[in-house]
């Protein structure tokens, strides 16, 4: 079994806007939970982006997501009676439909792992919340860096003890792609249409011959 697929996790792997809305309706009074859900994520990037530019030391994205939070709040006026339960929604994201089944059954091809943002802490429980059935856990706490860092893809395949090219990198985000090729990795795109809702307008189609195109998780074991 020498090769390896990786993973992106939010949006590719689990449905974090309604799994996040659902939780924010019940725990913030007086808001539109979708609204509320897609500001949080919207706080994403720019916390991450600090420090990849060096701004700021590592720090996992637990933290961040929590600090998000409470800028969040503060802009919607709005209040939470319990900031850090809320901030667990990042662990009990629910996968697609079609993940579980198709990590077990490219688990008998490859090994399997994800390559996030997230800590390794909020990788493992939302795996044990959703039956994602892991090799290993890579990524940003690995690396000490973010997405779309090169670093990242490239200790990410360094400790599992594989070559760049034997390594394919799975997302629903072109650019992750990008990078993941840049840093020598093959790469598979699956769409996922609905990530931001019926509206979204971006990562709807392939922008690059990436090495795999596939409709779905199990579509993409056929290719593998």
């Amino acid at each position: 079994m020498d090769q390896a697929f990786i993973f992106d996790v939010f949006g590719t792997c689990v449905d974090w806007r309604n799994s996040v809305a659902r939780k924010v309706a019940t725990a913030v009074r007086g808001v539109d939970p979708f609204a509320f859900a897609d500001a949080w994520r919207g706080e994403y990037q720019p916390a991450m982006e600090r420090i990849r530019a060096g701004g700021r030391g590592y720090v996992p994205l637990d933290k961040l997501h929590l600090e998000n939070l409470a800028t969040v709040l503060a802009r919607f006026g709005a209040t939470c009676d319990d900031l850090r339960d809320l901030n667990r929604v990042w662990e009990q994201l629910d996968p697609w439909p079609d993940v579980p089944s198709g990590l077990t059954a490219l688990r008998h091809k490859a090994l399997i792992a994800p390559c996030s943002n997230g800590s390794v802490g909020l990788m493992a429980r939302l795996a044990r919340h959703g039956d994602l059935p892991w090799d290993a856990i890579v990524g940003a706490d690995i690396a000490q860096d973010y997405k779309p860092k090169l670093s990242v893809y490239l200790r990410s395949v360094e400790v599992l003890n594989l070559p760049p090219d034997r390594v394919t990198m799975v997302a629903a985000h072109n650019d992750d792609l990008v990078a993941a090729r840049a840093a020598g990795l093959r790469t598979a795109f699956v769409a996922r249409p609905t990530e931001h809702g019926a509206s979204q307008t971006c990562d709807l189609e392939p922008i690059s011959d990436w090495d795999i195109i596939a409709s779905d998780f199990n579509d993409l074991v056929t290719r593998a």
